[in-house]
């Protein structure tokens, strides 16, 4: 797939709703009920990041259920890329971009939102075809009024700001003309998941989703 193809479907994925849900899974067996109850909620893309020993089981278990769009974050390295493409992800997200992870993300074939944090990373990035962004980490690194400022010289690209975002941040960023959705783990807290309220994670997914009537 071409760089602008990937990163035209990975607008496409990021459009679906106003909040693409962060997440840290520290036990597998949490996977599939966590993925019901967003979706049930209405946020169909999901990011499990790589940054714990049951990220990949976790990826792979949630790729079976109807209705999601299950990806991986924090993508580092190529065999990041590779094994997240193998458990099932069916796209990537990474906090910064190098040549050896935006080429394995191109051979792999897997859509990719890329990082950038300042406008040189992503005029680089354009550059090479990819203009829809994650903004990390998004309020250390300026928040919304970088954004804001940022699409005066750089209209052509979108973001998926992430870091520091929640809801009650988070309307600020979809205010936004280059804001497309914004990343965040609010939707699936840890003590939610502990318990297994999956109830309360659908009424905060539908809460999210509630963020983007009003674009």
């Amino acid at each position: 797939m071409r760089v602008e193809n990937a990163s035209r479907r990975m607008r496409e994925i990021c459009k679906l709703a106003p909040v693409l849900p962060v997440l840290v899974i520290g036990d597998a067996a949490d996977a599939k009920p966590l993925a019901e109850a967003l979706i049930a909620g209405g946020l169909v893309a999901l990011e499990v990041t790589l940054r714990t020993p049951a990220a990949l089981d976790a990826i792979r278990d949630m790729a079976e259920i109807p209705g999601g769009i299950v990806g991986a974050g924090t993508l580092i390295t190529p065999r990041d890329v590779r094994a997240a493409k193998q458990a099932g992800a069916t796209f990537g997200v990474s906090p910064g971009a190098t040549p050896a992870l935006l080429k394995a993300a191109k051979d792999e074939d897997l859509p990719l939102l890329p990082g950038a944090a300042t406008a040189s990373e992503a005029m680089a990035l354009l550059a090479l075809g990819y203009d829809m962004l994650k903004f990390f980490p998004a309020e250390a690194a300026g928040g919304a009024a970088y954004l804001r400022a940022i699409r005066g010289p750089l209209p052509e690209i979108s973001f998926c700001p992430t870091g520091g975002i929640n809801a009650a941040n988070a309307p600020d960023y979809l205010a936004l003309a280059n804001v497309v959705t914004v990343g965040g783990s609010w939707v699936a807290p840890e003590n939610l998941i502990a318990r297994g309220d999956w109830g309360g994670i659908t009424s905060l997914a539908r809460n999210a989703l509630r963020l983007g009537m009003h674009r």
